[in-house]
């Protein structure tokens, strides 16, 4: 089972946005049958298949195994991954670009740069998989509590400044055999409810 995945097929994507389908999704991080699964969920067993059926139609969920029960067969399935993200890909038409409109201090800026991301990752782990290789990338995540607007200012240009040193040093655009890559910095408040 993977940790995360990427939907970027649309069927799919309108799969797991039903409520019953999503609350499958999670139980079955553990796996277990349409039987099972019924109880959790509050459902007769034959709508819980119903909804597994659809799941597995768009490969969010996987056959475990089949066990006979007298004339019956139970599929003990399992989700594919313990979590989802659904890329931009999914919304092709209407999917954020960060080239129209680029302002460093805008947060929808922020957020197209960051839809962006989620849809070239995603593609990227896809090839990766189905290539069975693995994908070179590099994060780092944080939080500063900065003392004032001022501090924040400074700090976002001192940033800048050190960004661009360190592109200025290391990029070679007529690299023979390079292979270019995206850097994303962000900062952005922490929301209320995640601050301590």
């Amino acid at each position: 089972m993977l940790e995360v995945a990427v939907i970027e097929d649309p069927a799919a994507a309108e799969v797991t946005l039903d409520p019953v389908r999503g609350k499958l999704l999670a139980a079955l991080v553990e796996p277990g049958s349409a039987t099972t699964l019924a109880a959790q969920v509050g459902l007769p067993r034959q709508k819980v298949n119903y909804h597994l059926r659809a799941l597995e139609r768009h490969g969010l969920v996987e056959l475990v195994e089949e066990r006979r029960k007298g004339n019956v067969t139970e599929r003990v399935m399992r989700a594919t991954a313990a979590s989802y993200v659904i890329s931009p890909t999914a919304l092709a038409d209407v999917a954020p670009d960060p080239d129209r409109a680029p302002d460093q201090l805008s947060a929808r800026w922020l957020l197209a740069l960051a839809a962006r991301l989620v849809r070239e990752l995603g593609g990227l782990i896809t090839g990766a998989t189905a290539a069975r290789q693995r994908l070179a990338t590099f994060a780092i995540d944080s939080e500063i509590r900065f003392a004032s607007a001022a501090d924040r200012a400074a700090f976002a240009e001192e940033l800048g400044d050190a960004v661009k040193g360190l592109v200025g040093k290391y990029h070679d655009e007529k690299a023979p055999g390079g292979r270019r890559h995206r850097l994303v910095v962000a900062l952005h408040p922490t929301p209320k409810n995640k601050e301590q």
